[in-house]
């Protein structure tokens, strides 16, 4: 089924914690409910925008389970990037050659939309980013990066319904709120800010990638149950004819009906201007691939949400801005199933008409083992609140003190990047 404003949603009205609500059934109770809202939600008022003012839509993508930036975006102008990568490197030429970006990255090949958005300078790249987060649990990493919050702790908010709640009075952008798009409000967008939510029919089902993910934190917290979870998972799997542990991933294709869906509420008068989608499967420990493979479709998926996302908001596009992020990078050697571990740094991607772009931010900090963070991970160089921050001032107009005290509470020190808008 296609993701249009017709398709079944779901509608939270209250802060609550991930945990205790990732992966519950759409009650019918719910299902009405959410619907009603919804109702309610088309038929308010029209609040038109005044003549000649900009309508700025700003997004953010997270990609849950930890992209792979040296995959993503290549370094292969580094010297040791191909002995740590042998069986998955990209090149610069070649049958394993990406698309080339300054001379010494290249873009993964599957993500055509965003290399043409690159040379329209309407894409750019941060490389070695990373939140302050630096260990390597899931639900860790993203509370950290989507509460906005120096480290791990009981976050009942997230940074982006705080910028929204920061807006001045009365602020078009502040009405109409925010969108989340599936079938929980991500942590990001919970706060005091109004909020709506809109889920593809598809996206209600639990797939593998939640099981991992609780496999995660469970070897984290208590090992003895993560192993025999792992175990009725794996007998779970061959009695489904499978040969092991689902790996999850998530639908490329899913990706696309997504984007259009969230366009489509957005480019509405009375619709949200802020919105934030969440895409699952990025957690490639076995059978990664290099330019074919289960990231490539992955790659190919989101490259294909650029798409959607430029053709549906229209004229709208040169005021939008789209961040893509994830809560961690990979390591930087593959391991002995070519595949990638938990590591720390990672790319992030802006994408919009309103981005100015055409260039890679990165202080690159090298590949050898003494320059890795931990001897095994890409060393982040820039912090991605700084980035987010940049954005924030040139899409919704926050000063930097505003964002280092209410945003993110305590990182006065984290300068917005400026520039970063055109």
């Amino acid at each position: 089924m296609s993701g249009s404003p017709s398709s079944p949603l779901y509608c939270e009205s209250m802060p609550i914690t991930r945990r205790s609500c990732e992966g519950l059934p759409l009650t019918r109770r719910g299902l009405l409910g959410a619907g009603v809202s919804f109702f309610a939600w088309t038929h308010m008022p029209k609040l038109a925008s005044a003549a000649g003012t900009r309508d700025p839509r700003f997004l953010t993508v997270i990609l849950r389970g930890a992209m792979d930036g040296l995959s993503a975006v290549a370094p292969v102008g580094d010297p040791d990037y191909v002995a740590l990568r042998a069986g998955i490197a990209l090149g610069k030429d070649g049958e394993n050659a990406g698309i080339g970006l300054d001379g010494f990255f290249v873009l993964h090949p599957m993500m055509k939309n965003f290399a043409r958005l690159y040379r329209e300078k309407q894409a750019l790249v941060i490389h070695a980013a990373a939140s302050p987060y630096r260990e390597r649990s899931h639900f860790d990493g993203q509370d950290v990066l989507e509460s906005g919050l120096p480290g791990v702790g009981k976050a009942d908010s997230g940074w982006l319904n705080r910028a929204l709640m920061a807006l001045p009075k009365g602020d078009r952008i502040a009405t109409k709120g925010g969108l989340g798009v599936g079938t929980v409000t991500p942590l990001v967008l919970r706060g005091e800010a109004p909020v709506m939510g809109w889920a593809p029919q598809r996206l209600i089902e639990t797939n593998d990638d939640l099981a991992r993910r609780v496999m995660d934190l469970y070897t984290h917290t208590d090992p003895a149950l993560a192993r025999a979870l792992k175990a009725g998972l794996t007998a779970d799997s061959l009695a489904k004819g499978g040969a092991q542990m689902p790996q999850g991933g998530g639908d490329p294709g899913m990706m696309a009906r997504a984007a259009a869906g969230a366009a489509r509420l957005m480019m509405k008068d009375e619709g949200p201007r802020i919105a934030v989608l969440s895409f699952d499967g990025w957690d490639t420990h076995a059978n990664q691939g290099g330019v074919k493979g289960r990231l490539a479709d992955l790659l190919g998926g989101l490259d294909g949400a650029f798409a959607t996302f430029e053709k549906e908001f229209g004229a709208a596009w040169k005021e939008t801005a789209i961040l893509v992020v994830t809560e961690f990078g990979r390591t930087a050697k593959i391991n002995g199933t070519e595949g990638s571990d938990h590591g720390t740094a990672t790319v992030a991607i802006l994408v919009g008409g309103a981005v100015n772009g055409g260039r890679i931010i990165a202080d690159w900090p090298g590949l050898k083992a003494n320059q890795l963070h931990e001897a095994r991970d890409l060393r982040p160089t820039t912090d991605l609140r700084g980035i987010i921050k940049g954005v924030l001032a040139s899409q919704l107009g926050l000063s930097a003190a505003t964002l280092g005290d209410k945003v993110f509470p305590g990182s006065g020190m984290v300068k917005p990047v400026e520039g970063l808008m055109t």
